[in-house]
């Protein structure tokens, strides 16, 4: 009972929010902190549910480039062995009386000179069929680096808001109330114009005896920005008329709900608009406490210092 109270009946829900509204039907956040949403898709062959473009575009920069060697060493392992097979005799310019690991690394190196159409002339191929391999696999060799050029293009011409997030939201006193907050900076060399965020709070409250999710738009004191060169801490004060009046840190601690964030900005550098989000479980709120400063004067007196660092760094107060 104290729970069906806690929940502000002033504070209207919307429907079209993009999420169901059985909460019996949904596993962990509905976003994850990147932003991603938090869905595993099924009922379709692998290859069909995956765009192999966009994950190359995606994956850390570590996996893309192993992915790029692994097929590079693969693809040539694969060669050697249909060279081998054929007969190094057939590959002019191999020490047939060599062992034949020695045999087998000549036929390596051919063929990765071949994919690469390096041709350093050591080694030819002799005969139609081993002249046909050699061929085919050059071919191979061109499309596999023009693959491998334009994904490498776009993952550095791909606009991205080089836009960082704090790891937690936090409840602060705020005028003569308190108010949700969360702060967000640039982290990258651009220039961030026009910039507009919406916060959506999506929360599992009961209705006529069942639990639903229930979604608000929750209203910041300022949602859109001309430029973002420091912090800014979007600020929610909660009022009467919020989904969160009255709740205290044992509601955050013991009520189901996720805060998400929504970000558009034009970036001169991509001169695009580009967009990013993230999202906020309750028990990532932490109640009684306020940012401190990321910001301060030079030692000179001529450039404004922002402390990238100290995004997360918060300290507790009491209302």
């Amino acid at each position: 009972m104290a729970f069906l109270n806690t929940i502000n009946t002033k504070a209207k829900a919307f429907l079209n929010s993009g999420f169901g509204t059985n909460p019996s039907s949904y596993g962990g956040r509905f976003l994850n902190k990147d932003g991603t949403a938090n869905v595993q898709k099924r009922g379709m062959g692998f290859f069909n549910h995956i765009s192999w473009f966009h994950t190359s575009l995606n994956m850390p920069s570590w996996k893309f480039i192993s992915v790029i060697l692994f097929f590079y060493i693969v693809i040539n392992f694969v060669f050697a062995l249909i060279y081998f097979a054929i007969g190094v005799e057939h590959l002019n310019g191999i020490d047939t009386s060599s062992s034949l690991w020695v045999q087998f690394g000549q036929a390596y190196f051919f063929s990765a000179q071949t994919f690469t159409t390096v041709g350093y002339g050591h080694i030819s191929p002799s005969g139609f069929l081993t002249s046909a391999i050699a061929a085919a696999e050059a071919l191979t060799g061109l499309l596999s680096f023009a693959i491998a050029t334009g994904l490498f293009f776009g993952r550095f011409s791909k606009p991205v808001a080089f836009l960082k997030f704090s790891h937690n939201a936090v409840i602060a006193p705020y005028k003569d109330s308190t108010a949700l907050m969360i702060r967000i900076t640039p982290y990258k060399n651009t220039n961030f114009t026009d910039v507009e965020v919406k916060v959506t709070l999506g929360m599992n409250v009961p209705e006529n005896g069942i639990m639903k999710n229930q979604f608000y738009t929750l209203d910041l004191e300022m949602d859109r920005i001309n430029s973002l060169n420091l912090s800014w801490t979007l600020v929610h004060p909660i009022t009467e008329d919020s989904p969160l009046f009255q709740f205290d840190a044992a509601n955050f601690a013991t009520t189901t709900g996720e805060i998400m964030v929504f970000v558009k900005i034009f970036d001169d550098m991509y001169s695009t608009v580009v967009s990013t989000r993230t999202s906020y479980t309750f028990s990532e709120v932490v109640y009684g406490a306020k940012f401190k400063p990321m910001f301060s004067r030079s030692t000179d007196n001529s450039k404004t210092v922002l402390h990238l660092n100290m995004l997360n760094e918060f300290e507790q107060v009491s209302f």
